[in-house]
């Protein structure tokens, strides 16, 4: 049986979502879950506020002063969109964006938590692993995320040289 591609690019350059039921429930309730987690001194979040600097604490201490809450709120809005949008059968290329977005950064504190290594993609996890349905759910996000990346890339030119599709900008 072939895999449907869950999201793909229309003619009209929007983007149509065949998600199942139980796809969107888990997309409406995540970003609920990591926003109530979302606190920029959590080591277990460290992959979504890395330090800017890593030769140099100060430096990186004055980017984080200034740049954290910028992007605290950008992973916010993007995780608002996502929540908000779940139950929708199309969303705009800004929309898809934040759903990109939104799926990074859950997958970047699943992973975190789930101490991720590339050992864990090369031997099955069992299972019997208590750590197996939340790594399905990574895997399940990555897949996601692809889908994501694929149908924005869909209309793009490589080179860069032709024109875009109808209903995009120039």
């Amino acid at each position: 049986m072939p895999i449907l591609r869950r999201i793909s690019r229309s003619k009209n350059g929007r983007f149509r979502l065949s998600l199942e039921p139980h796809e969107r429930d888990i997309l409406r309730t995540l970003p609920s879950d990591l926003r109530e987690i979302l606190d920029p001194d959590d080591p277990g979040l460290r992959r979504l506020f890395p330090p800017a600097y890593l030769d140099d604490p100060e430096s990186s201490e004055e980017f984080d002063r200034l740049m954290r809450q910028d992007l605290l709120d950008s992973h916010l809005h993007h995780l608002d969109v996502l929540e908000s949008t779940a139950d929708a059968t199309e969303l705009d290329e800004e929309q898809l964006e934040a759903w990109m977005n939104a799926l990074n950064a859950l997958r970047l504190a699943l992973g975190t938590r789930l101490e991720v290594t590339e050992d864990m993609y090369d031997d099955a996890l069992p299972e019997s692993d208590p750590r197996y349905p939340a790594f399905a759910l990574y895997l399940y996000l990555g897949w996601l995320q692809e889908q994501v990346v694929k149908s924005l890339s869909a209309g793009l030119d490589p080179a860069g040289t032709a024109e875009p599709p109808p209903g995009l900008p120039g």
